[in-house]
């Protein structure tokens, strides 16, 4: 069974990816909601947060996600120590899920799949990329947040004409080009890819 990782920046459209894949009978690890059960329930990650980055971050025995965002995304140093306490955690997580799924293949969905290493447990990624400005407005839209606020977030990942380089198919979601006949088609040569024909050259975001 292929290990097939999706990734994008933030905005980038990744989620509406993952539900076609899903709507196509593929199992798809969510990486963002599988760390929100780690941060609720797993005791070791708790301790961790709250010894580091206080007992707010949890209200009435709740996780409170925009609490621990507001302690980090300024603090380069305090994002680093978060990673170090989640990013093993997800990774291990994201693996004992993929032991028992049984599929031709199956898809990660992750921001930092680069960022994190993951990358290492993977046969292929797909990148989903849109203009950064298109990026920009649908966080803005979406959360709730300016614009400075945005680009903060930003600039704790990988630039994105980089990170599409990295990966081996690239899908564009810029409100112009469909989305689903991409996915439709890239999800027949993932078929082709599970019975060992070869791969074709990725097409990458120039």
């Amino acid at each position: 069974m292929l290990k097939v990782g999706l990734t994008g920046g933030i905005g980038s459209g990744k989620s509406t990816v993952a539900r076609i894949f899903q709507a196509l009978g593929i199992p798809v690890y969510n990486a963002d909601a599988a760390s929100k059960l780690l941060y609720q329930h797993n005791p070791e990650i708790r301790q961790a947060i709250t010894t580091h980055f206080g007992q707010h971050i949890y209200e009435n025995n709740v996780f409170k996600k925009e609490r621990l965002a507001a302690a980090v995304f300024g603090d380069a140093r305090q994002l680093h120590l978060l990673n170090s306490i989640i990013h093993p955690a997800t990774i291990q997580h994201a693996k004992d899920w993929m032991a028992v799924q049984r599929a031709p293949y199956l898809v990660k969905e992750a921001a930092l799949i680069f960022e994190s290493g993951s990358g290492a447990d993977l046969d292929y990624v797909i990148g989903v990329w849109a203009p950064l400005e298109l990026r920009i407005k649908r966080v803005m839209a979406r959360d709730g947040l300016q614009r400075e606020a945005v680009l903060q977030r930003m600039q704790h990942q990988i630039e994105e004409s980089v990170k599409m380089k990295l990966c081996d198919f690239v899908i564009t979601n810029n409100d112009e080009e469909l989305v689903l006949p991409q996915v439709l088609e890239l999800h027949q040569c993932l078929l082709r890819l599970t019975v060992g024909e070869k791969m074709p050259v990725a097409d990458n975001v120039s």
